[in-house]
């Protein structure tokens, strides 16, 4: 549960970036949000109508943050960083005259001609869509096979955040942020970090943790890589630039690119590869991590072996 709803206005100007890009040399293209079409009007405050009612929503029980009111209003905050393959706005949802609010990281997948997200093939690789037209648009990389490549990318990170978030809320051993809503290639998050002042929380790279503190990280660490074994999951692209630390707290992020390891034909090499890059990192800050012994225990998990 979060007590955000007595929270004012995040104080985050518009266009202010709160955490450096993922691209440092990256162009940015601004991403403009869904606006519903039978729904034109704007709103007196805000930049636009919440999206809610026409989107795919997020799991139940809800958070009593999450704002479902029809006569909320969305309003853009700023970038908060550009990626690879989408870009990140920092978004408050209210309710005008009520003070109830949700701050939402929405995520902005690009279209073809503007995603640098050249990895596709191994990602995709035992993903498949129903239509043989779909998936040969996707084979050959055609400007309508790139819109649902995006969309799967959308579409499978809103499924293994609602899957995983499912998951922490039961055994509370994974951290993601709550998947609010889909619509088309936009994702809206549970935006991780100060919902007053718009400040996000910091990457685990950007930490400097106490011994106790690295510690208790890495135990976070191997319980979360254990919860996505046993899913038959690897995150696909784990490392200290894509996990938050919020309030003492290991929050995983950036999932689109998710692989089931058993469908996938690199399914092992993906998980070995997220275990590397995380237990480098702790490595490197003086923890001593055995990280063959824990792809071993992850791989029995995940039934690779």
């Amino acid at each position: 549960m979060r007590e955000h709803d007595s929270f004012g206005p995040a104080t985050m100007r518009r266009g202010r970036r709160k955490f450096d890009d993922d691209e440092p040399d990256f162009v940015k293209r601004g991403r403009p949000a869904p606006q519903l079409s039978e729904d034109p009007d704007l709103p007196e405050t805000g930049d636009r109508w919440s999206t809610w009612d026409g989107a795919l929503h997020g799991p139940e029980p809800r958070p009593d943050w999450v704002r479902t009111e029809h006569r909320a209003v969305d309003t853009e905050l700023g970038m908060l960083k550009t990626g690879k393959e989408a870009d990140v706005f920092l978004v408050r949802r209210a309710v005008p005259d009520t003070g109830e609010i949700s701050m939402l990281a929405a995520k902005r997948y690009r279209d073809g001609d503007h995603r640098l997200f050249h990895r596709d093939a191994g990602y995709l690789e035992g993903r498949r869509v129903r239509r043989s037209r779909e998936m040969r648009a996707m084979t050959n990389r055609t400007s309508f096979g790139k819109e649902l490549i995006a969309g799967q990318w959308a579409a499978a990170e809103f499924g293994a955040l609602t899957r995983l978030w499912q998951v922490g809320q039961e055994g509370g051993t994974i951290s993601v942020p709550y998947p609010v809503q889909l619509i088309g290639t936009e994702l809206m998050l549970e935006f991780i970090g100060d919902w007053e002042t718009g400040e996000a929380a910091p990457r685990l790279a950007q930490v400097r943790p106490d011994r106790d503190g690295l510690e208790d990280l890495w135990r976070q660490m191997v319980d979360a890589l254990s919860v996505l074994a046993r899913a038959q999951l690897a995150h696909g692209d784990l490392s200290p630039y894509n996990t938050l630390v919020h309030d003492g707290r290991l929050v995983l992020i950036d999932l689109p690119q998710v692989v089931d390891v058993i469908a996938n034909p690199r399914g092992a090499e993906f998980l070995a590869r997220d275990v590397r890059n995380v237990a480098a990192w702790f490595t490197s800050r003086g923890l001593t991590v055995n990280a063959d012994d824990l792809i071993e225990r992850l791989s029995y998990e995940a039934g690779l072996h």
